[in-house]
């Protein structure tokens, strides 16, 4: 008997001393093992004595407050299930009061989780009590918890508790402390989307106004939060009550005297407008995107910069050229030509998709231009983007139009000192071919491509030899035989070792769409000449690309010409081009005993 009781209280005894302990590896290593712990006890002694204990014992580091939170949130099948839910608040509710606002942002995730599986009247009894606690609590941690907890409490309560809950949110968005007005201004969507309509406009919506101006103490930062509470609640109105109730909070935003708040009406604008609905998009938000266009701050502009397409794709058809052409294509017009390398930047990423929008005659008589701008911008993320993006004004007016600026522009990118920009090129150009046409990429871009294969930097010529294939993927088998075969495998007699071996690397990828005939008449004997190369790092990969193009090639070509390179390698002095020839041998042996099966 003394055994079975001493057995019993061995995990509670384990875990007393693995959190006591000074290595915080160790004591966080205990927490995540709770769940076993709690599986060892059983669920009346998980809720009797292990949850009272971490109630009042746990004072840790962070990161182990964390995980207590983040484990106590999936905890009610431990306890009993739905009905014994509640006995987990009281270890949420203190983690919800600490200091670090991570554990604090886990502990009120957690408390919701549970929250959903209570009864309403275990809610009532129980998890509404807490919120009010919260919400009372003398420190501000505690304060700025609650306001992300009546959104999960308000529908399941009493009206009269509604009430209580309603006149608790009013306190918490006029807190003294500005960290609890932000916590409310984020939380405010949350709550809003619950409260019934009447009470969303006879106290929320003089709330989110309040917030929205809140100038206390310069608060910025309430302000701009409660930007996307605003949009929140303007999707659960109609358009006349959004425009009486809602549009003087949100013109004075797009106006706001500091640029965060005016970058968070950028960054939200596209929302703002699904949210208003057409006519107040048209009556009013034209006049505001276009201010947001020209905003003093660089940052302002760019993040509106980068919501043109889509702004202008969720106007009705209808009025689409109407708005577009008296309003935002001046805006674009002048951002063309900004200071600022960011805006311009984010204009060039989504001004090409205004052409299927606005048409082929006024692609070509208003963007054109701008284009070709963009194109010769001295900032090369301008000309990537613009390049990147070429397709949709293809399929509206062609690529020839563009080809003659598209071509120093690309020239100049494929010789950027930067070897990012050249890897983003290289990996644009099957893109470009297509568009551009076989006749054009032979005159123009060939050479191009065939000088990254002999670039200083290894990812450059990696990505040319992929680049290749793909090529040959869009043109066809006779165009790589006729164009580029030639040219890839003449670098096999380059002085330099590293253009012999992109050689190799280019004969691995090609191998994969070059038909068995081409591969046995004009590979395999230059990778067989490479086996005498000089440099072992040569010789090593000729064994590998043998190994590599063996299932193209016929078992003949493989005993006559394959088998006994990689013989003749494998005596080889180095240990590295032994090692790999070895293994290609085995790989070759292995494939023609399988045929021969």
């Amino acid at each position: 008997m003394a055994n079975a009781e001493e057995d019993s209280l061995y995990p509670i005894a384990v875990l007393i001393d693995e959190l006591r302990n000074e290595d915080v590896q160790l004591r966080l290593n205990s927490i995540k093992k709770l769940s076993t712990i709690a599986l060892a006890l059983g669920v009346e002694r998980t809720r009797t004595e292990l949850i009272p204990f971490l109630t009042d014992t746990i004072e840790d580091e962070d990161e182990v407050l964390w995980a207590l939170a983040e484990q106590l949130g999936h905890f009610i099948p431990l306890v009993g299930g739905s009905e014994y839910a509640s006995c987990l608040l009281p270890p949420l509710e203190n983690l919800a009061t600490v200091e670090e606002t991570v554990v604090r942002e886990k502990a009120t995730e957690s408390l919701k989780m549970i929250a959903v599986e209570h009864s309403p009247a275990d809610v009532e009894k129980h998890f509404a009590p807490l919120v009010k606690r919260l919400s009372q609590g003398e420190w501000f941690t505690s304060r700025t918890s609650a306001c992300g907890l009546y959104a999960v409490c308000y529908p399941h309560v009493s009206i009269s508790l509604k009430q209580e809950l309603r006149l608790g949110f009013t306190r918490l968005s006029t807190d003294d402390t500005p960290m609890v007005r932000r916590a409310a201004a984020s939380k405010m969507g949350e709550f809003a989307k619950v409260v019934e309509v009447e009470h969303l406009k006879s106290e929320l919506i003089p709330l989110f106004i309040n917030l929205a101006n809140d100038e206390q103490f310069s608060q910025d930062s309430v302000r701009l939060l409660a930007v996307e509470a605003g949009i929140t609640i303007a999707g659960l109105l109609s358009e006349a009550d959004i425009e009486q109730l809602l549009l003087p909070t949100f013109r004075s935003a797009a106006a706001d005297k500091s640029w965060r708040v005016r970058f968070m009406i950028a960054d939200k604008f596209i929302e703002l407008q699904k949210a208003v609905g057409r006519t107040i998009t048209k009556n009013h938000l034209v006049f505001h995107f276009c201010g947001l266009l020209k905003d003093v701050e660089a940052e302002v502009r760019a993040s509106t910069a980068a919501k043109i397409k889509d702004f202008c794709l969720n106007l009705p058809a209808d009025i689409q050229e109407e708005v577009m052409m008296p309003n935002v294509l001046p805006a674009v017009k002048e951002l063309v030509c900004d200071a600022n390398q960011h805006v311009k930047a984010a204009l060039a990423s989504v001004i090409m998709g205004l052409s299927p929008i606005m048409g082929k005659d006024n692609t070509v008589q208003h963007l054109l231009p701008l284009f070709l701008i963009l194109l010769k911008d001295e900032h090369s993320d301008v000309r990537l983007n613009i390049i990147s993006n070429l397709d949709s004004v293809n399929k509206v007016i062609g690529i020839h139009q563009l080809s003659q600026s598209l071509l120093p522009a690309i020239v100049e990118l494929a010789e950027d000192p930067k070897w990012r920009v050249r890897l983003a090129i290289i990996e644009h150009m099957p893109l470009l071919a297509e568009q551009l046409g076989v006749e054009f990429f032979d005159e123009k871009l060939n050479s191009l491509c065939m000088s990254w294969l002999v670039d200083g930097v290894f990812a450059i010529r990696s990505a040319a030899t992929s680049n290749l294939k793909r090529l040959v993927a869009i043109f066809g088998m006779e165009w790589a035989q006729n164009t580029i075969i030639t040219k890839v495998l003449s670098m096999a007699r380059d002085p330099n070792y590293l253009h012999r071996m992109t050689t190799l690397f280019a004969i691995n990828v090609l191998a994969e769409v070059c038909p068995p005939d081409v591969i046995t008449k004009f590979m395999v004997p230059v990778i067989s000449n490479l086996a005498n190369d000089a440099v072992p790092n040569v010789r090593f990969n000729v064994a590998k690309t043998m190994a590599k193009i063996t299932p193209a090639l016929d078992s003949y070509t493989i005993e006559n010409q394959v088998k006994p390179c990689l013989t003749r390698l494998y005596t080889d002095d180095d240990h590295d081009v032994k090692y790999f020839s070895g293994e290609a041998l085995e790989a070759v042996v292995a494939a023609l005993e399988a045929r021969k099966a």
